[in-house]
């Protein structure tokens, strides 16, 4: 029988009528206070980088421990899993519902992961270590619940349709919470390859702080990972209502290599690296050149990922495939850095952002942003230059230069003014597209951003622009990491990259 949607949201009418009015008391204040403008202050990464972290306890499901530092959130969707009788409490909301979609979630906690593994120092020395390995437990402990048996994975708690119906937060709500599976007679391997990908980059995370539960974690990722493999489909086609939310439009064979890779990262074992060398043309990995990377698209990763093997211990066929790999991932990396020739390059608005479509366009900046510090390093370490077809040769300085304007204008350095990353600065996004009123500030969330002439607007239902998501911030955790390790050196790197080197793009 279809449940009355009215039944659900009248429960809490009284509760919705209050935050209604606290939020027009904020709206009217928000429109009066003047905002100084903030493209002129130098960039706090430190502070940037400690509140991107507290954004994760913002999204927290289940109950909460009693470190929890946001408040304001409390406990919420205890029951999830009971109807099923599977205990599906904890993980992540994905953005402003109330949600629990495993795709994406997942695909957060691998770039958390693997923005520890290559920052994680510069984590510790700014304080902020623990924190980040928390927000990633909090996922990882999830998917353990989820993952019940070899061959079963539960990818979602809760019906989107019927959740946007009603505006509630978390600790109110009283929608559907149905939850839904993947397993042998219903396959989705891009859900189960993901999943698979997440927790093998977490052990390898906590494989010194906690050997245990790293090889617990590995354990769960092997599995997945031959079960999206050997019951191959689509998973928005097994979980319906996950089609109009999350759909892949990619296919699963990216999410099979971005797995194996991860695995093979984790373990050295070669079979995993065998595989995706002898599936290389047949699942894209050496034949696609994407311009994005997301929680859909994994292809630019694995292909960085691979980028960054040593060629000399292959034989002469595993050399030409990685060497492919490679071509592909330089690819991505110089459409970012627009240089390559022609029109193979990504849009970048007058600001100078990375601009790939209008919905949610800082998730693909923020990921560009990530690959490019990730490959700068790289070549810093190799004394080597990335090569363009049309920039010639490009040093690692000057890649984490536009890496810097990136982060930059997120933090805002923008024809706006305003910063992108709630919290953080004097003026940034006071309407977020978000469950919670105003009074409670969603510190670390990165919105949607603006459009392709750099103008926001900031209005609750222009989800487009103003409703924050895990994978955006994700991304950017370990940036902000790098780049505070960078404002505490003496020298520099970015002098050579100026505000002209991007208007001659």
């Amino acid at each position: 029988m279809k449940k009355d949607v009215n039944h659900y949201c009248n429960h809490h009418q009284h509760r919705s009528i209050l935050s209604f009015i606290l939020i027009q008391i904020t709206i009217i204040a928000a429109v009066a206070a003047p905002f100084s403008d903030q493209s002129s202050s130098v960039p706090d990464y430190g502070d940037a980088l400690s509140k991107s972290l507290l954004y994760f306890e913002s999204q927290r499901s289940g109950r909460l421990p009693h470190g929890q530092r946001v408040n304001w959130r409390h406990h919420s969707a205890l029951l999830d899993g009971l109807e099923q009788g599977v205990d599906l409490v904890g993980g992540y909301y994905d953005a402003g519902d109330n949600v629990k979609f495993g795709l994406p979630m997942a695909f957060t906690i691998t770039m958390l992961s693997w923005g520890v593994i290559e920052y994680g120092d510069d984590m510790a020395a700014a304080g902020e270590y623990h924190h980040a390995l928390e927000a990633i437990k909090w996922g990882t402990d999830y998917f353990v619940k989820a993952h019940t048996s070899p061959n079963v994975l539960w990818v979602q708690v809760g019906d989107g349709d019927t959740d946007h119906y009603c505006w509630q937060r978390p600790e109110d709500m009283a929608t559907s919470r149905r939850a839904y599976k993947v397993d042998e007679k219903n396959p989705g391997s891009e859900v189960a390859g993901e999943t698979a990908a997440a927790m093998a980059a977490a052990s390898i995370v906590f494989r010194r702080t906690n050997p245990h539960y790293a090889h617990l974690l590995l354990q769960h990722a092997q599995q997945l990972f031959e079960f999206g493999d050997k019951y191959r489909g689509r998973y928005h086609e097994s979980v319906k209502a996950a089609k109009g939310f999350y759909p892949s439009t990619s296919g699963y064979n990216d999410e099979l290599l971005w797995a194996a890779l991860w695995l093979y990262k984790a373990t050295t074992n070669q079979t995993y690296l065998n595989y995706a060398l002898q599936n290389a043309h047949h699942f894209g990995g050496a034949t696609w050149a994407v311009k994005e990377f997301s929680w859909d698209i994994k292809y630019a990763g694995l292909q960085l990922l691979l980028l960054r093997d040593e060629t000399t211990r292959h034989d002469n066929h595993s050399r030409n495939i990685l060497e492919t790999y490679r071509s592909k991932a330089e690819y991505y990396l110089c459409a970012n850095l627009n240089k390559n020739v022609g029109n193979d390059n990504v849009q970048l608005t007058p600001g100078g952002l990375i601009y790939i479509r209008q919905w949610n366009n800082l998730q693909y900046a923020s990921s560009a942003a990530f690959l490019l510090t990730v490959y700068s390093d790289h070549l810093r370490s190799t004394n080597r230059r990335l090569s363009c077809s049309a920039g010639g040769h490009v040093d690692p300085s000057e890649i984490l230069g536009f890496v810097r304007s990136q982060v930059d204008y997120v933090l805002g350095k923008n024809p706006a003014g305003t910063s992108y990353l709630v919290g953080y600065g004097k003026r940034y996004p006071q309407r977020v597209h978000h469950r919670d009123p105003n009074p409670n500030v969603l510190v670390g969330a990165v919105v949607g951003g603006p459009d392709e002439k750099d103008r926001f607007r900031d209005v609750r239902e222009n989800h487009m622009q103003t409703e924050a998501c895990t994978y955006n911030t994700a991304a950017l955790v370990g940036v902000f990491a790098r780049l505070n390790r960078l404002e505490e050196e003496e020298d520099d790197p970015f002098d050579e990259y100026s505000s002209s080197t991007i208007a001659s793009m």
